[in-house]
């Protein structure tokens, strides 16, 4: 029987920001985070965007190539709201996120420094590379990662989607196992709460909404200055893959009235 997600999405604006430019959704198929960039116009109507078109159409998806032009398309209609309205223009968001092939295959889509994170036998790891200023100056070796980690130009990115026909979106193909839970994010959690205690939160959550509950919990807590979301997600045994997406955050303050067809 094929794999399937077991998946749920908690989002906060947190206290010190006055609109959520985070954008989430999580379906037994599919599940990712986006986040608005901050300093750009409208960074909640652009992850929010992304995220409905995303998810709107068809779950199956065929293979790596599709995904990719599916966020092509999601990345084009950013691009369209800021050819209607130059007043948007600039708005961007990052992109994180993960989806079941038909064949079975997870694919994990990856722009700007939301992340994802791996639970695999009781050890959490981190699947993705933040394209950010900081992330650059590790891999040159001139920071070290604890001091990334406070750096006042941690939230300096170097990729996001903004509409552009340059913008790119990492792909990669994994093989999910049974028992493998994942955690997606935006950087108003992983700034704030550190690898060992989001390893300890995801061990212990007997669930996926309490886990993602937990995480943003935690954040908060932290003192997060930023908009906090998690993305919780199981890989379990199949079932039909046809339920309708969860969304939070963005994508249910901007697009209420739900998805569109494909």
């Amino acid at each position: 029987m094929p794999a399937r997600l077991r998946a749920a999405a908690v989002s906060n604006v947190g206290e010190f920001r006055r609109i959520n430019q985070d954008a989430a959704f999580a379906a037994s198929w599919a599940a990712a985070v986006a986040d608005g960039v901050g300093g750009g116009p409208a960074g909640d109507l652009a992850s929010a965007a992304l995220v409905h078109r995303v998810a709107s159409g068809l779950p199956a998806m065929r293979d790596a190539e599709q995904l990719a032009a599916r966020m092509r398309w999601a990345n084009w209609d950013i691009g369209a709201h800021t050819r209607r309205d130059p007043a948007l223009a600039g708005m961007a968001t990052t992109y994180t996120g993960l989806w079941l092939t038909q064949a079975g295959v997870l694919l994990l889509a990856h722009a700007g420094d939301s992340r994802a994170y791996l639970l695999r036998n009781n050890a959490l790891s981190r699947q993705t590379r933040d394209d950010s200023l900081v992330q650059a100056m590790v891999d040159q070796g001139l920071l070290s990662p604890e001091e990334a980690a406070v750096h006042p130009r941690r939230n300096v990115i170097t990729a996001s989607l903004g509409g552009h026909d340059e913008d790119v979106v990492a792909v990669a193909e994994l093989q999910p196992a049974l028992g493998d839970r994942w955690l997606l994010c935006s950087d108003g959690v992983s700034d704030y709460v550190p690898h060992d205690e989001l390893e300890r939160l995801l061990q212990l959550a007997p669930s996926p909404e309490r886990a993602a509950d937990w995480v943003v919990r935690v954040a908060l807590d932290a003192g997060t200055r930023d908009n906090a979301t998690a993305v919780v997600c199981d890989i379990v045994e199949g079932g039909v893959l046809s339920d309708r997406p969860v969304f939070v955050g963005a994508a249910v303050d901007r697009f209420a009235e739900g998805l569109e067809s494909a």
